[in-house]
Formats: C-alpha cells, structure tokens, sequence
C-alpha cells in the first residue's frame, strides 16, 4: 500500500523545472517531518509487538502444513511479504517445528535505497541540499542508483565509512535469512578493504553487532548453512587484521555485543594487557576478560607493531549452536571470546577469562577456534589455572588460531553423590587407622617376639601412619580446589600428598620383600638393627627421590600440579605417571611373590625350628594377597577414571574404595590377625584382671573397723 510519503515523492520525480521540483520538494520536506514525528513505542512495547507478530506468523504457517503430522515428516511455506524465502518444518511429538528459514526482505539495491534521518534516498538528500539539478542531472542520479555490487555501490556512496549502508542493515529484521544476508555482507566488505581506519571499524561492528544482538541469537539456529557464525568471526577478524592503529591506544569500538581495543606494541620488559567489561546475561553485572603478551614474547619484535583484541559476549553461544550437533557431549561456552590480531612473530598470548556460570562443579577448558576446521580445539590452550570464578589459559596464536575461549570442560561431574561418598568415607578411614595404630601400640609386646612378626607389624604401623598422613593432606588440598589459592601452597601439599601416597605402597613392597626373606634366607640372618635401616630407607627414600624428582622436573614450566585442584598434572607433563608408575609395578610385584609363596611353600614339619616364622610368613602372605588387590584395584579404576573420566561408575567405585583403605587396613591387617586378636584378648583379659584386683583391694582397705576394749579389731 502507497503511503502520502509515497505519493509525494513519486510526484518530485516526474516534475522536470527547477521551480516547481522545488516546491515539491518543499511539500515532501514537510510531510517527511510530519511522519516522523508520530508517535513511537516503547522498546519494550515493541519487543513485545515484534514478539506477537512472529508467533501470529508461525501460528498461520502452521495451520497452512497441508497432511497428517508424522514424527519425522516436514513441510515448507512461502514467506510471507515483505520477505522472500521459505520456512521449513518439522513434525515433531504430532506438533510441527520450524527447523529452517530463508526469510529476508534485504538485498544489494535495498541497501543502498535507505532512508536517511530525514527519511530521503541518496538521490533526493542530494536535492535537498541545494544543488541546481538539470533536468538531465535528475535523470542519471535515478539511473545510477541501480548497483550491480555491494563493492560498487560502496565506492560510489561511502567509500570512507559505509554509512550509505548502515541504516539499511540496522533497521531490517534480524530474521535467519537476514541474518545470513549481513554475514555475507560483512565478509565481501572484509575481502575487497584493505586500509581500515577507526571510522570504518566503527561501521562495520555496528552491523555484526546488529546480528549478535542478544534477543536475535536464537534466531541463529534456523539458518540452513550451520558455519555462518564461524563466517562472521572470520570476516571480523579479516577486517580488524587491515585495521592501522596510531601511536595512541584506541578504544575503537564500544558496542553492546562487540568491542575493539588495540595499541602500538614493541620491544618491552614489561607485558601488554587488554581489559574486557561486557555484559553476558540480563543480570547488571558485566563479565571480565582479559588479554595479555608476555614480556618474553614481545623481545620477538624487530621493529614497533601493533595489537588489536575483539570480544564478543553472546558469539559463544551461536558457534556452539552450530557444532553441537556433531558432539557426544555439549560444549558450552562458559565466558567472553576473545579475538587477537598479533605480529606474526607472536605465537603465545595469556587470557584470564572470567566464568558465567560460577558454580563449584564446573571446571573450564581453554580452547581455541581453529578457522579452517570450525571447530574449538583444545590443543591450542593450556589451562593454567581454574578457580570458582575465572580460569587462566596460555594459548598458540596462529593465523589459524585467532579466537580463544573456555568451555565448560565435558569431563566434569556434577554429581553430589560423589562428594558424600568422599566425606563418610575419609571419616571412616581416619577413625579406622587411629584404632589400628591404637590396636598395634596396645599389643607390641606380644606380637613382636620374632624378627620377622616385628618387621610385620613395623610394615603395619608405617602403612597406616603414611595413609593417614596422606588423608590429612588430601583434606588439605579440598580446601584449595576450585577457590582462590597461593599456587606455592598448593604445591606443597600436592608434594606431601605424593610422597605419603607412595610411602603407603612402598611399605607393602617391603612386606612382600619380607615374605621372599623369610623363605629364601635360611642360614644367614640380618640384624634387627640393619633390617630396620633398610626398612626405612626403601619405605621413606624411595617416594623421597621419586616425589623430589617429579616437581623438580615440572614444576619450572608450571605442569606439577592441575589447574583445578592440588594434585599431579596429567595434560601436557604427565606428570600422573609418576605416581601410576610406581603402585602398578608394586602391585605387580607383590601379587608374583604371593604367587611364588602360593606355589613353593610347603607346610612346615612339627618341632622345626623354623615352624613359627614359617606360620608368620603365611599369615604376611594372605594379608599381602588380600590388601594388595584391594589397594591396587583402588588406584587401577583411578587410571580408568582417566582414560573415560565421563563415566560416573568408575568414579563413584574409585571413590568408595579410595575413601575405605583406612578401614580395609584395619580389618585384613589387624582385625582378622589371628594372633592379634589373641594378644588384644589377654590384653583386654589383664586389663579387666587388673581392674578386679583393685576392685578387691578397695573393698578390703575399705572395710570396718571394730575397737574391742584395748585394741582394734577387722570386722
């Protein structure tokens, strides 16, 4: 339908003399004014509006499906005008879905037909100033607003700041076909621009923040071609690369949904840091980002440069959107993207990215998009730390590798199931070895009457004495986990955790050596004294030099300890290995000798001389067969957890078995000891002897006393 707008306007062009276009340009100036003075809406009066019409649109292809609504079925409807394109549906759960859209109303000579403030095109603002047009002029300006390409177009109306296209792109509807049009826009603007100044960058952002506005994201999802976001990106990042930054550092773009900083770089001891505020979600708090170029990768620069960084606050949502369909597992971004554009000599740049979703459970994993395969790697980053609220990641810049994030790493387990398990069961644990150790003080003498039942019960102490060391650090360190931490703490108690861990296993190698010594030396024997040394050395030294290694070796390029939590790293260093290694070939090594006991033992012969160590060996020999699986499966479904961490089976059994090893130790090293339990009964027995005994004793000094005339007599 024509409006007055129209009419008039129609009716300036046909005019051909000077005076009388005057004029009506005159009337057309005053009905422009008029129709923009009408009254206008609320914005949020007109979300809601534009919200209704969308569903009275949806509402009204839906009824036009033609045939019954199979699962699986689809259809396609015509848009509707102004628009051009198709909608395509699915029937989903008897109800059909919209899974696709074509819908645009924008084109090449839309564009350049946009209304400026006033409310007149090119040709007619043109007229409007002044000029004295010929009734040739008129003519060829009407001629030359047909544009063959965006290029031409551009060169011909705003080679400098793009502004002749601008309004046009923000004032259509951020439909998916429009949405796909501006992408295309943007990235033949990145390929034919080659010097950009600020103005240009200006310009060109407030179109992509156009498309990355927050209400229009979901709009994303029904866009056929699923790597448009991944376009996007890539031409703003072509753009910015052609950007020139002078010696002064820029805030060059300020948009709700995209910002652009960038600065001179050169040789420096001291780093370049970009600081992001962006808001995220609809709350009132913004969410922070950072950039920052050690100062090591700066001494690279052979002459001054320059550095831009973009960050993009709702771009993470839309490249998951696209790549979720080919995942197991959702990859939800969980802060800013962050964009650089560096010297080509810069290959490591840091990010501190702060997290949306702050909750306890959930880890970050640094990443990068790589350009070519479209897809978040997490080759490219290094978490180097990961707090309840922020994570810091140092990444490999390329000119494949210029986008950076964090997701919501898919090998966390929210699950509070875990966490309980944890807590009852390291209650138990600790209670349990404080009872041995008390158990073993309280029978030491009795227990102990040969070398090799001394050194058995000797093994026993310092096993439970080391894991319950061990739990108390590993107490420690669930107060670093997840929350703010001094890092050197937490390798020192990673450090203690690790060694006493060891300690624990290295004391039930030596009581599998103590089996092999008890069988094969027969003739020579070694002094109590020197058994002991060695003891001690093997169940202490050793974990001393392995521990004492590890964070020696890894620790001066950061990879001792994870960025989550205050043990060893498994990325990068494998670092875990150094505690895998040792307990597999001890639980390997102990189940050989059990077997050797098993096969070449024999029951020894009443009124040998060697009877009662032989008993003792046996005794050693079933509580190595029993701990040694126990312990070792414990640490075998850790390395399971591992290699599939997602698998919340082997996790809750790795839990339930790591959280009872106090207990196991208490039960199948002390408890059901046969000899144990007879010393503790004749100690209990002398106990309860000694307590009846004073009992007497006190009814005697507390009896009567009768006086017989001269003398004192017992009643």
């Amino acid at each position: 339908m024509l409006t007055l707008l129209d009419i008039v306007k129609n009716s300036c062009m046909k005019m051909i003399s000077t005076a009388t276009t005057a004029c009506c340009l005159l009337l057309l100036f005053s009905v422009t004014a008029c129709y923009h003075q009408r009254p206008t809406l609320h914005p949020k009066v007109v979300d809601k509006t534009e919200d209704l019409k969308d569903k009275s649109k949806l509402r009204d292809f839906q009824e036009q499906c033609q045939g019954i609504c199979r699962n699986g079925s689809s259809c396609t409807q015509s848009c509707q005008n102004p628009f051009h394109g198709k909608i395509g549906f699915t029937c989903n759960n008897k109800r059909w879905q919209k899974s696709n859209e074509t819908c645009t109303s924008l084109s090449i000579q839309t564009l350049f037909e946009f209304k400026d403030h006033f409310g007149v095109s090119v040709a007619e603002s043109s007229l409007l100033s002044g000029s004295r047009l010929s009734s040739h002029t008129l003519p060829n300006i009407l001629n030359e607003q047909f544009i063959e390409s965006l290029e031409q177009g551009i060169w011909k109306y705003c080679p400098h700041d793009y502004a002749c296209i601008i309004n046009g792109v923000k004032s259509s509807e951020a439909t998916s076909g429009n949405i796909a049009f501006i992408v295309e826009l943007l990235k033949n603007i990145s390929t034919f621009s080659t010097k950009v100044n600020w103005i240009k960058m200006q310009s060109f952002s407030k179109m992509a923040n156009h498309v990355l506005n927050r209400s229009v994201v979901k709009n994303w999802a029904f866009i056929p071609e699923r790597t448009t976001c991944s376009v996007l990106l890539e031409s703003v990042n072509s753009f910015a690369k052609n950007l020139i930054i002078t010696d002064e550092p820029e805030n060059i773009v300020d948009e709700p949904f995209i910002q652009t900083k960038g600065f001179r770089i050169s040789r420096s001891p001291y780093g370049k840091s970009f600081n992001f505020s962006m808001r995220m979600t609809d709350g009132k708090e913004d969410v922070q980002g950072k950039v920052f170029i050690p100062w090591n990768e700066l001494q690279k620069l052979s002459a001054p440069s320059q550095a831009i960084s973009i960050a993009f606050p709702t771009l993470g949502d839309i490249l998951e959107e696209a790549h979720v369909q080919n995942e197991s597992f959702p990859r939800q971004v969980n802060g800013l993207v962050l964009s650089v554009i560096l010297p080509e000599k810069l290959k490591q740049v840091s990010f501190i990215f702060e997290k949306i979703n702050k909750s306890h459970n959930v880890r970050a994993q640094c990443v990068g998009w790589h350009s070519r395969n479209r897809r978040w790697v997490k080759e490219a980053c290094q978490t180097t730390e990961d707090v309840v609220d922020k994570a810091s990641c140092r990444c490999n810049y390329t000119n494949l590798l210029m986008s950076f994030s964090i997701l919501m790493s898919p090998k966390t387990l929210i699950n509070e199931t875990l966490d309980y398990i944890t807590c009852i069961g390291l209650s138990i644990s600790i209670l349990s070895l404080i009872l041995c150790l008390i158990i073993e003080i309280t029978v030491w003498s009795q227990v102990t009457v040969t070398e090799i039942s001394y050194m058995r019960h000797v093994c026993i102490v310092n096993i439970a004495t080391s894991l319950l060391i061990a739990n108390v650090w590993f107490i420690v360190a669930s107060f670093f986990d997840g929350r703010e931490r001094n890092y050197k703490w937490c390798v020192s108690v990673t450090f203690f955790s690790h060694y006493f861990y060891l300690s624990l296993f290295f004391w039930m190698l030596i009581k599998a050596l103590l089996i092999l010594y008890g069988i094969l030396i027969v003739f020579r024997r070694m002094m109590k004294s020197t058994m002991m040394a060695t003891a001690f050395s093997v169940g202490y030294g050793c974990p001393l030099v392995i521990a004492a290694i590890t964070v020696a070796v890894t620790e001066p390029e950061k990879n001792y300890v994870r960025p989550q939590a205050c043990w060893l790293k498994w990325d990068n260093s494998k670092a875990l290995l150094a505690f895998a290694i040792p307990v597999l070939t001890i639980v390997a090594v102990n189940l050989i000798v059990v077997f050797i006991v098993a096969v070449n033992t024999r029951r020894p012969s009443i009124g040998s001389s060697k009877s009662q160590d032989m008993v003792t060996i046996m005794r050693i020999s079933k509580n190595v067969a029993i701990l040694t699986p126990l312990l070792g499966l414990t640490w075998g479904f850790g390395i399971a957890t591992l290699i599939d961490s997602r698998s919340l089976v082997f996790h809750i059994i790795f839990s339930l078995l790591n959280a009872f090893q106090g207990f196991f130790i208490l039960l199948f090293g002390t408890i059901l000891d046969q000899k144990t339990r007879e010393a503790l009964k004749v100690r209990i027995s002398s106990l309860k002897g000694t307590s009846r005994t004073e009992e007497y004793e006190g009814k005697i000094t507390g009896t009567g006393i009768r006086r017989s005339g001269a003398s004192w007599t017992y009643q």
